[in-house]
C-alpha cells in the first residue's frame, strides 16, 4: 500500500470512527430536551462501567469464578465500599489498585 493510499485509509477509518459520535450530538445540540429524558441518559456512563467491569470482576479467566480465589472479586468489595463512602472517582482507583498491588504481594495473584 503506498503512502496516499494509506492516507486515505486512515482518513476513511477517522470518518467512520468519528461521524457515527459527532451527527447525533450536532442534531441534538440546539434542542432543549424533557427532563425525564436526562434523568434517564445520566444512568448511560454508570451501565457502560458496569458492563465493563463486571466480566472482568466476575470471570477473570474466561470463565465465572465466584469464590475466595478470585481476586479481583474479593478487591471489588471493599472498593465499592469507598466508592459509596468517598464518591470519589481518584480516591476510589487509588485504593483498589493499591489493594489489588498489597494481595499480590502477599501472593493472592
Amino acid at each position: 500500500m503506498d503512502g496516499v493510499n494509506l492516507f486515505l485509509a486512515i482518513l476513511a477509518m477517522g470518518a467512520v470512527t468519528y461521524l457515527p459520535r459527532a451527527l447525533p450530538l450536532l442534531a441534538l445540540a440546539d434542542r432543549v430536551m424533557p427532563p425525564k429524558l436526562l434523568r434517564f441518559l445520566q444512568g448511560f456512563p454508570v451501565a457502560v462501567l458496569a458492563a465493563f467491569a463486571m466480566p472482568l470482576v466476575l470471570a477473570p479467566e474466561g470463565s465465572l469464578e465466584i469464590s475466595a480465589g478470585n481476586l479481583a472479586l474479593l478487591v471489588t468489595i471493599p472498593t465499592l465500599l469507598v466508592a459509596r463512602m468517598t464518591r470519589s472517582i481518584i480516591a476510589t482507583v487509588i485504593f483498589g489498585s493499591v489493594l489489588m498491588a498489597v494481595f499480590r504481594l502477599l501472593g493472592g495473584g
